[in-house]
C-alpha cells in the first residue's frame, strides 16, 4: 500500500469519505418527515419583499421551506423583524436572518482590498462577537430561531450559550457560503460544533458533494444559481442529481435576480424569484419525479 492509499484508508477508519465519490452515490439520509429536498429563497431584505415572495409562491403552488435574510438584523427595525416572523408562522415556512456584524460593516477596511477576499465574512475582535450575539437574542425575542452565521468562532460560541440556556434551545443556526467551506472535514468540524445546516462554497461539484454528505447528516444549502457578483452561474439542470447524492438538501433558489449579495430586492424581485423556483421544480418534476419533497421545515421538525 503507497503512502496515498494509506491516507485514504485513515481517512475512512475515522468515518469520512477516501477521496470525492466519482461514482456518485444515492443518499439514504432524509429529513425528520421522509423528504430529500426543501426549497430556500435567499435575499429577502424586509417584510414588504417577503410577503411578495409568499403571494407568488402560493400562486405557483409551490411549498417554500425557507425565507433568508441576508443583511443582517442590525438593518432591521423591530417591527420589520415582528412582521417576518408573522409572516413566517402565516405561511408555515421558516425564516433565516442574517446576523448583522461582520467584515463588511466592521471599522476595518482589510475586506475591501484585493487581499480581503481570504476573510470572508470573518468577525475581528472580540467586541464583534458580543455584538453578534446580540443580534441573536434581539431577534430571538421577537421569536426568531433561524440565523445566518459567517464565521466559524462565532458559530462555536453561539452553540454553547444555546445549550446553556443563554438563547432558545431551539434555535437554528446555518453557516453561510461566505465561511468558504468545500471539503467533508471542514462540514465535519462544523457540524461537530453546532452547525445545523451547512452552505458550502457555491460552484461545488457533483462529486465534492456526495462525498460531503458521506461525512455528516444536517441538510446541506446548495445554490442552484448565483447573482453575477458570486459568478452568476444556473445550475438548474444538476439539481435532481444535487438532491440525488446529497439528501437532505435545501435548493437555494433566486439568486441569479440579484446583482450582488444582500441586493435590496424589490417586490417585483421577489416574484422573479418566485419564478426561478418554478423553474427549477419543473426540471425536477421532468428529470427526478421520484424525488420527495419535504412538507415542512425545521420548525416542526422537532
Amino acid at each position: 500500500m503507497n503512502s496515498m492509499e494509506q491516507t485514504r484508508a485513515f481517512l475512512k477508519s475515522i468515518g469520512l469519505p477516501g477521496g470525492d465519490a466519482y461514482d456518485l452515490p444515492t443518499s439514504e439520509k432524509r429529513f425528520e418527515d421522509g423528504g430529500q429536498y426543501r426549497f430556500e429563497v435567499p435575499g429577502i431584505q424586509g417584510p414588504k419583499v417577503m410577503e411578495a415572495l409568499l403571494e407568488e409562491m402560493d400562486k405557483y403552488g409551490i411549498w417554500l421551506h425557507r425565507v433568508t435574510q441576508t443583511k443582517g438584523i442590525m438593518s432591521l427595525a423591530d417591527n420589520d423583524i415582528i412582521e417576518m416572523v408573522k409572516l413566517a408562522k402565516q405561511a408555515q415556512t421558516d425564516l433565516i436572518l442574517a446576523i448583522g456584524p461582520r467584515a463588511t460593516t466592521d471599522t476595518s477596511a482589510s475586506v475591501n482590498t484585493p487581499e480581503g477576499v481570504r476573510m470572508g465574512y470573518r468577525l475581528r475582535g472580540q467586541e464583534q462577537i458580543v455584538r453578534a450575539v446580540e443580534d441573536v437574542k434581539r431577534a430571538a425575542a421577537f421569536g426568531c430561531r433561524g440565523f445566518l452565521v459567517y464565521d466559524e468562532g462565532c458559530l462555536w460560541v453561539l452553540n454553547e450559550f444555546r445549550k446553556a440556556g443563554e438563547i432558545p434551545a431551539d434555535c437554528h443556526f446555518k453557516l453561510s457560503a461566505h465561511a468558504g467551506h468545500g471539503n467533508p472535514c471542514a462540514a465535519r468540524l462544523l457540524e461537530s460544533i453546532g452547525a445545523d445546516s451547512l452552505n458550502p462554497v457555491r460552484d461545488i461539484q457533483l462529486q465534492m458533494l456526495a462525498a460531503m454528505r458521506q461525512a455528516i447528516d444536517i441538510p446541506i444549502d446548495i445554490h442552484t444559481e448565483n447573482p453575477k457578483s458570486t459568478g452568476g452561474f444556473i445550475r438548474h439542470y444538476e439539481v435532481p442529481e444535487m438532491i440525488r447524492v446529497a439528501a437532505p438538501i435545501y435548493l437555494k433558489t433566486g439568486g441569479s435576480v440579484a446583482q450582488t449579495h444582500s441586493w435590496d430586492s424589490t417586490e417585483s424581485d421577489a416574484k422573479k424569484r418566485a419564478k426561478q423556483v418554478s423553474l427549477v421544480k419543473r426540471v425536477i418534476d421532468a428529470y427526478y419525479p421520484e424525488a420527495v419533497q419535504s412538507s415542512k421545515g425545521f420548525v416542526t421538525d422537532k
